[in-house]
């Protein structure tokens, strides 16, 4: 199982290999001058020329390309911000816990939401609690998270007056970014433990088990579910990631100072190491979110810890043989 991680964490060097060539070119192309907006209006167009020289601005595209990769994955540096004193590292780091604690509330929301409505779903296949979970669903998924967040600020803040309407504080702040941001995700958990809950719940082994006289709930969450399991974490997986890109827009929208929001100001600011930065640390914790899912895996199905322990056996074979 080590070897297995290991490999997996080896290949996330040629993903993030390939997130920082991609956004580092549109950045590249990307209009806008960081030199001028330093400057400001006022400035010459050969203090503008000094500043991009003294930036490295000037540089053909592979030059800085090489140059960028160089610095974060040969010395681990994201690079300083352009507008603040501060590095990029730093910044991300200081933001982190917001968007960290945004992204556990709402994939806590999603599981203890999402899996009761998928399951209840299920067992009432056709039904009035099956219809009205599926509604729930399909307004989850069709809903666009912004404006989601705004219509809650609206009526929930400015309206009713009961939470703040943004910035951070105690968890009362936390609601309604949590909410607006779990929606989504929430509908996807349903549709997909409804999904393999039927899949399941039609075996054989169920309509044995319903024939020795087992109740439902025991079926349901004992049989059942432990075997339905699968694509619900993989679900799970994916809501963390969408979670986690989820912030930039609720976070700039609820005024709260995370990683979404501090790179988002950094694009409205041509500030491009803090948006590569940004983008390259969600990336990078994404790709760890799903190699933790993957073990999950392992522990959740026999089967597939067997697969993973039967492949070590059989490089362990092989390396003895050629040795």
């Amino acid at each position: 199982m080590w070897k297995y991680i290991i490999k997996r964490l080896l290949w996330m060097i040629p993903v993030l290999l390939g997130i920082s060539i991609v956004i580092f070119t549109i950045m590249y192309f990307c209009p806008g001058d960081p030199a001028a907006s330093i400057l400001g209006n006022s400035a010459t167009p050969a203090a503008i020329a000094e500043k991009r020289a003294e930036m490295g601005l000037d540089q053909p595209y592979m030059v800085r390309l090489l140059s960028y990769l160089n610095q974060v994955f040969l010395h681990f540096d994201l690079g300083d911000s352009y507008f603040q004193n501060q590095s990029v590292m730093s910044g991300i780091l200081y933001r982190l816990p917001y968007t960290a604690t945004i992204a556990f509330i709402c994939i806590l929301l999603q599981i203890v939401i999402g899996t009761p409505l998928g399951i209840t779903a299920a067992v009432h296949q056709n039904g009035l609690a099956d219809r009205i979970c599926m509604v729930i669903a399909l307004a989850g998924v069709s809903i666009p998270g912004f404006w989601l967040a705004m219509m809650l600020v609206l009526f929930f803040a400015v309206k009713l007056g009961w939470l703040p309407p943004y910035g951070v504080g105690g968890l009362q702040y936390f609601i309604l970014p949590c909410v607006a941001n779990a929606f989504a995700g929430i509908a996807s958990q349903a549709r997909q433990t409804r999904s393999s809950m039927l899949e399941v719940i039609r075996s054989d082994y169920i309509v044995t088990a319903r024939a020795k006289g087992l109740s439902e709930r025991e079926i349901l969450y004992k049989h059942a579910l432990p075997n339905a399991l699968i694509p619900i974490i993989t679900v799970v997986g994916n809501g963390m990631g969408m979670m986690l890109g989820g912030t930039v827009v609720i976070e700039s929208v609820f005024s709260i100072p995370g990683i979404g929001m501090y790179t988002t100001s950094a694009i409205n600011n041509r500030d491009y190491p803090i948006v590569m930065g940004g983008v390259l640390f969600l990336g990078a914790l994404f790709s760890l979110i799903m190699l933790l899912v993957d073990v999950i895996y392992a522990y959740v199905d026999p089967r597939i810890k067997a697969q993973y322990e039967g492949q070590q056996k059989s490089w362990r074979r092989r390396k003895k043989a050629n040795g």
